[in-house]
């Protein structure tokens, strides 16, 4: 691999060693190796859609990233959206110490961020893929389209194979999947092309407004949509508004009724501007026996978009 490098500053609390934790068993990557030590991965780039290899360490402050090939302004900008670098978190904290059951959460996972898809294009074949599946199994059928489609990167002697960029599904057939999810993943990718499927366009907009165009898409409900715009193009500060996962572990933290209306879990969630997306995140990764939770589930046969798209790892419940 031939390094191209450089550093990522975090501001504000940040801790490299929790986004290793988070990544250990993430359905969505098929099983992401991790050494412990280092977060390496492959993906088409959005800023030019061709393949790259990136390898991130621990560094005083932030994070030592190396990739495969020269890393422009675009590039850096992407690989620091990915590990929510992009966003100022300094005033994170204070947000907890005004919400006591958040700060509860913070003092448990310091420094945790979200860790975000590759891209959105990738987040939204994801919430395709993983609909009315087990996560297993989607994230196999991922691995084989990636492997199908997609192009191998080398990083440190290993091969990782990047998720293929739009252009390479657009008129794609025979991935493995039920005709209508591959006749939706078309549509993404046309709509990707377009510039519509883009961390720069959905960042562009109001979170109201970016939720509403993505649930446009083919495919995409409510619950995908809030997927892509917070797990995909990184927004730090969207709460989606028909998440019942989301809303079970609220109404338990704190103490809501069992019919207590969606607006009630948004006056919640106000409290925690501008980062609603990582408070959000904080509660589904870590917060109430959340991997218990979805293990329950599988158990008792729950099916359908808002329990199998909810990205758990193994050991911790997250989007």
């Amino acid at each position: 691999m031939t390094g191209h490098e450089f550093t990522l500053t975090a501001t504000g609390p940040f801790d490299f060693d929790a986004t290793l934790r988070f990544v250990e068993d993430w359905p969505a990557t098929s099983g992401l190796p991790s050494d412990g030590r280092t977060l390496r991965f492959a993906y088409c780039a959005e800023a030019d859609w061709l393949p790259i290899g990136v390898t991130a360490t621990a560094a005083p402050g932030g994070v030592a990233v190396r990739t495969t090939r020269p890393a422009g302004p675009a590039i850096r900008g992407e690989v620091a959206r990915i590990l929510s670098l992009d966003v100022d978190g300094s005033g994170f904290a204070e947000i907890g110490e005004s919400d006591p059951v958040l700060g509860e959460l913070q003092r448990r996972s310091p420094g945790l961020r979200p860790l975000c898809f590759w891209s959105p294009w990738e987040a939204a074949c994801w919430a395709v893929i993983v609909q009315r599946s087990s996560m297993l199994i989607a994230s196999r059928l991922k691995q084989r389209i990636a492997e199908r489609y997609g192009a191998t990167v080398d990083l440190d002697g290993r091969a990782y194979t990047a998720f293929p960029p739009p252009v390479s599904l657009v008129n794609a057939d025979g991935l493995g999947l039920p005709e209508q999810k591959e006749e939706w993943l078309r549509g993404l990718a046309r709509a990707a092309l377009d510039g519509v499927l883009t961390t720069e366009h959905l960042r562009s907009l109001d979170p109201p407004e970016a939720l509403a165009e993505l649930r446009a898409l083919p495919g995409v409900g409510p619950f995908s949509a809030g997927l892509i715009l917070i797990r995909g193009a990184g927004a730090p500060d969207a709460f989606p508004g028909d998440e019942p996962r989301l809303f079970a572990i609220l109404r338990e933290a704190y103490g809501l009724p069992q019919d207590a209306p969606a607006s009630a879990y948004r006056k919640v969630a106000d409290a925690w501007r501008p980062y609603r997306s990582w408070a959000s995140f904080l509660f589904r990764s870590t917060a109430y026996g959340v991997g218990e939770d979805r293990r329950a589930g599988a158990a008792a046969g729950q099916t359908g978009e808002d329990v199998r798209a909810s990205l758990s790892p193994g050991r911790r419940g997250s989007r």
